[in-house]
């Protein structure tokens, strides 16, 4: 490519697939810094959701689960065993026509956090739900980045991590959901 003019708009497919690149790369960069500082560190997929709105209400939604993340990584055992994560929101469209926003994240962790700290589904849904301040138990999803080919946990410093940066840093609108 020797020269272009970008639209820079959120939602523009190209412009929101470059900017997953963008982000991919700096991962990229940074990730061998994070390998010799945390050896024994492991990586998590974690989903956060709340229940579907119309799409007028999409921006409120949004800021409300922003301010919920803030409470959730400010609390004593999140900070007890995270080192690190990268959040990405993701919109997307249900059959009946409302949005359904969600945050895709890939936690660090520090190993004791398996031995000591962990929380099962159920304990992350009811954490959410309480930052969140909703009346209803949110949909939550936490598991060990697995290499796809083989199913064994990645561990600092083996292949496997591309699926797990590509899918938590892909678009956060898909072109088909958005007509």
């Amino acid at each position: 490519l020797k020269s272009a003019h970008f639209c820079r708009v959120r939602h523009c497919p190209v412009c929101q697939w470059r900017k997953s690149l963008m982000w991919k790369a700096r991962y990229w960069k940074a990730l061998p810094e994070i390998q010799s500082k945390y050896p024994s560190g492991r990586w998590l997929f974690f989903t956060l959701t709340v229940r579907n709105c119309e799409i007028t209400e999409v921006k409120n939604t949004i800021q409300n689960m922003h301010k919920a993340f803030i409470k959730l990584i400010q609390r004593k055992h999140f900070k007890t065993y995270n080192l690190g994560f990268i959040k990405t929101t993701e919109i997307t469209r249900s059959k009946t026509g409302t949005a359904h926003p969600h945050f895709h994240v890939l936690l660090f962790m520090k190993s004791t956090y398996f031995n000591i700290g962990y929380m099962k589904n159920e304990a992350w849904s009811e954490l959410w739900r309480d930052c969140l301040g909703v009346d209803y138990t949110p949909s939550v999803k936490i598991k060990s980045v697995r290499n796809k080919k083989t199913g064994e946990v990645v561990k600092m410093g083996e292949d496997g991590m591309e699926h797990a940066v590509a899918e938590t840093l892909k678009y956060s609108v898909k072109p088909a959901d958005m007509y």
